[in-house]
């Protein structure tokens, strides 16, 4: 039996037959009737998480599995504003979340009682649209509730694909389930607009094949596609390809290929095309912010001017990996008949960055816990999907992962990381693994306080007790708030909070210990969540990076 207000059958209904599936649902009081209602919908499966920051980051995890938006819902009060980041995040990935709140009747709102903040607009632009949803009395009221569900369920699959929020006013009593069916609602369509090919040939197709040094970057893209990167090959041949492993599944080293040649001008690019989102890597963006002359195009799903390389002269709307195969498609038409000496020069640098790196065997330290992680994934026999959490964990990706790389880039916080990767498992049937740092991890700790996860997740805990990225910015240790204040330096494991949640825990501390804890941590059968937590030293952390540099920028 569904409960008795209209405004949460109309809503529960229309969730249903826009396809949606998936739903996180925190506790609450004023949130049970819309609880209540999801769990008995067949078509909608429900996963409880108690904290609503972890929440709405296992609700990016599972859209990120399979694409589709997942309602994330919460009681009235400060349980919606807990949301934040992470419907940030997700609009800034294009994998927008459907958050939905209850909230006290509209009179009370501001009058002091409990949990009566104005909740309406709390997201302001992080969100394409946010309705609220009152209780109707009448055909027209039932009418107008239909049609602001649709637009919300509408906008977040829209261009750009943002973060939505319907805000719900429950009037008492709440708990009456006596409702036998759902109401059968109108269902809106919209159909989404393609890439414009003709613009695209004639403003970036063109340009590319005429220009004597083209380039096309490639940042974040939100899902890994074997086609798109088989294009992406051949594309190389005959325009340099520079990528990070957030975009294609293969070893990219732009960043340390860059740290080889500075500001080179010989590798500055003529036309330049951005597909995708952010980047990592800084001294990327610095380069090609001197390439002053180059003719600069983008394509955006969001359609917006992202004006990263500070010179671009337009934007195309559409598909990414639409773009992708239609410069390939492109490319191989032409033939012989081009100039690709200049890709050619870029693909020489990163083979032999890539030469030199193979050579270098690290010593103990976070540096090399990423390296034998990676080299260990050959052996996993399972589907597995690499989660990597902010910060210098993501940096270390950047140098040996040779696979797709999943991370919470839209607006790089450090919070959320382990909670995404968890949502991540439970919609996947390969393992996930997460390799994270100390901070990340305690601050998001919560994501295993969760009685739903299995023993596909697997966690690497990067922990030498501090932020040790701020090691790296030159002035920063002069700082007398260094070791306190700036890097929160900390005691703290992670034995006890898997000990209290069930996961498995096993610590390295040395390079023995780390060859043997890897194998256990991609090896191992398990039904329980696994951890294992890598224990160094952010001096010794920052001199292995140093060594590593000096190997690869020898002459």
């Amino acid at each position: 039996m569904f409960g008795n207000k209209e405004n949460i059958n109309i809503l529960t209904a229309l969730l249903a037959q826009h396809g949606v599936s998936k739903a996180v649902v925190c506790p609450g009081s004023r949130n049970a009737p819309i609880v209540h209602n999801l769990n008995e919908c067949e078509s909608i499966t429900c996963y409880p998480v108690t904290d609503e920051r972890s929440a709405g980051f296992y609700a990016l995890g599972m859209a990120l599995a399979d694409g589709s938006p997942v309602v994330v819902c919460v009681t009235s009060g400060t349980a919606l504003l807990n949301l934040a980041p992470a419907v940030a995040e997700a609009s800034y990935r294009h994998h927008g979340l459907i958050v939905v709140s209850a909230d006290r009747p509209t009179a009370w709102i501001g009058q002091l009682d409990g949990q009566t903040l104005h909740q309406e607009n709390a997201f302001g632009r992080f969100v394409s649209k946010c309705v609220n949803l009152t209780e109707p009395h009448d055909d027209t009221e039932r009418w107008h509730c239909n049609r602001l569900v649709n637009e919300t369920l509408l906008a977040v699959k829209a261009r750009g694909r943002k973060s939505v929020h319907i805000n719900v006013p429950i009037s008492e009593p709440l708990f009456q389930f006596d409702v036998g069916r759902l109401p059968e609602e109108r269902v809106i369509k919209s159909i989404r607009p393609m890439l414009d090919i003709h613009a695209f040939r004639t403003h970036v197709v063109k340009g590319l094949l005429a220009a004597r040094k083209p380039m096309i970057v490639i940042g974040q893209i939100s899902q890994p596609c074997v086609e798109k990167e088989m294009a992406l090959d051949a594309i190389s041949k005959r325009i340099a390809v520079l990528s990070e492993p957030l975009a294609v599944g293969r070893q990219c080293l732009a960043d340390l290929a860059l740290a080889t040649i500075g500001m080179d001008e010989n590798y500055m690019p003529d036309f330049i095309l951005y597909i995708g989102d952010t980047l990592v890597s800084k001294r990327l963006k610095a380069f090609l912010r001197k390439a002053g002359n180059a003719e600069t195009w983008s394509v955006a799903e969001d359609g917006e001017v992202h004006d990263t390389f500070m010179h671009q002269a337009g934007v195309i709307d559409g598909a990414l990996v639409d773009a992708i195969m239609e410069i390939e498609s492109a490319v191989s038409k032409k033939g012989e008949d081009g100039n690709d000496g200049f890709a050619a020069q870029w693909l020489k640098l990163f083979d032999n960055v890539r030469e030199r790196l193979s050579d270098h065997i690290p010593s103990y330290s976070q540096l090399a816990a990423v390296r034998e992680f990676e080299l260990s994934l050959a052996n996993v026999k399972h589907n597995r999907h690499v989660h990597y959490a902010n910060s210098n964990a993501v940096r270390l990706a950047c140098i040996y992962a040779s696979h797709y790389v999943w991370c919470n880039r839209g607006v790089n916080g450090i919070e959320g990381s382990l909670s995404t990767a968890a949502g991540f498992s439970l919609a996947v049937d390969g393992l996930v693994f997460c390799v994270i740092g100390d901070l990340s991890f305690f601050y998001d700790q919560n994501a295993l306080w969760n009685t739903c996860l299995r023993g596909n997740l697997r966690i690497m805990l990067l922990n030498n007790h501090c932020g040790g990225i701020f090691y790296s910015l030159r002035g920063l240790q002069d700082s007398a708030a260094f070791d306190e204040l700036v890097t929160a330096g900390h005691s703290a494991k992670a034995e006890g909070i898997c000990t209290q949640n069930g996961v498995n825990y096993r610590a390295v501390n040395n390079m023995e210990e780390l060859h043997g804890g890897i194998a256990w941590l991609t090896e191992t059968e398990s039904d329980s969540p696994m951890l294992l937590e890598v224990f160094t030293n952010p001096v010794e952390d920052k001199n292995a990076i140093k060594e590593l540099m000096n190997k690869i920028k020898q002459p």
